[in-house]
């Protein structure tokens, strides 16, 4: 079985990799990842070596169809799997181009590519954030209506939809993931949980938006990897599934766990301006996919965070030149 990953260098696209890899003997990948600020060859770096004639990496943008095209013309792929996207909130918010680039038109060019080249099935991963913000009570189902808040969510709302028509236009295999907020190792320190790590490392103030009261469903990105390998090989085609970690923790508290392992004051938090179109609370229904496909997550936040807050601390190689790069904290 081959699969062709695009953002294989991001933070959830090597997780999955480095999943794959490990557990399924078989599986051949190629990673194609454009190498952006948050794609890092360190992110697999060793995996070339570590798995020789089972892994390989190309350098393409999603959107060059040219370059894509050529990709799926090299091997029979069984499966994309398609990680890719400008990702981050606050950058959409000031560059909303670089999102309906990456994340609408990238996504429409590899469907296409993927039907001319005969790929059997198509893993679009998506994110909790097209349904928008909830209230205190309830849960995001499959069937909620997709109410996106950012040009982020917004960009990845057309991308979903654009996938299930492939399905009902073509009879494409494409499924829809949308998980909730993932942490864990590799993670670019512009996103909450590494970015409040790394300040309360270095003694730097922990930027907190609004009240901080934001509620998030955290999932640990293995069982995402998990829940995503177990809709490619047994998910319905035409189907989303939800993703959730079972772990909704507001972002303060969130916040407050890492000072305390690190044995930081909770005065470094700073209270600074809320982020426009900020959603104040997801929750996931994973149901459909537990029903269905036998998965639940198996990492709790409270382990899953203070595991995620010692790799950290044991791999600033890792972060440190991020750091220096001035590529973090935007």
């Amino acid at each position: 079985m081959r699969l062709l990953i695009t953002g294989g260098c991001g933070f959830i696209g090597s997780n999955f990799i480095r999943y794959i890899l490990e557990h399924y003997g078989p599986a051949q990948v190629t990673n194609v990842d454009a190498l952006t600020y948050a794609g890092s060859p360190s992110n697999v770096a060793g995996l070339g070596a570590k798995y020789a004639g089972r892994y390989e990496f190309f350098q393409a943008d999603i959107a060059n169809a040219q370059q894509i095209d050529a990709l799926m013309e090299k091997h029979p792929y069984y499966g994309v799997i398609n990680f890719a996207a400008e990702s981050h909130v606050d950058r959409s918010i000031d560059a909303p181009g670089n999102f309906a680039h990456t994340n609408v038109l990238g996504t429409s060019i590899m469907l296409e590519c993927a039907r001319r080249h005969g790929v059997q099935r198509f893993v679009q991963i998506s994110t909790d954030e097209v349904y928008g913000s909830l209230g205190p009570e309830g849960k995001f189902t499959e069937t909620t209506p997709l109410d996106p808040s950012s040009p982020y969510s917004a960009s990845k709302a057309g991308a979903d939809l654009l996938a299930l028509a492939f399905h009902k236009t073509f009879g494409l295999e494409v499924m829809v993931t949308r998980c909730s907020n993932n942490y864990g190792p590799y993670q670019f320190p512009e996103k909450l949980i590494p970015l409040m790590i790394l300040n309360a490392l270095r003694d730097e103030p922990l930027p907190v938006y609004g009240d901080g009261l934001n509620v998030r469903d955290w999932i640990h990105v293995e069982d995402h990897c998990r829940a995503v390998f177990s809709v490619l090989l047994e998910g319905r085609p035409g189907q989303v599934y939800n993703i959730g970690g079972e772990g909704e923790l507001q972002n303060l508290e969130v916040v407050k766990r890492i000072l305390a392992q690190l044995g930081k004051p909770e005065s470094l938090i700073s209270f600074v301006k809320d982020r426009l179109g900020h959603d104040r609370r997801y929750a996931i229904d994973a149901s459909k996919i537990q029903r269905e496909l036998g998965w639940k997550p198996l990492h709790r936040p409270d382990e899953g965070i203070r595991a995620t807050v010692d790799w950290y601390v044991a791999h600033e190689a890792w972060w440190r030149p991020l750091l220096e790069k001035g590529l973090c904290g935007k």
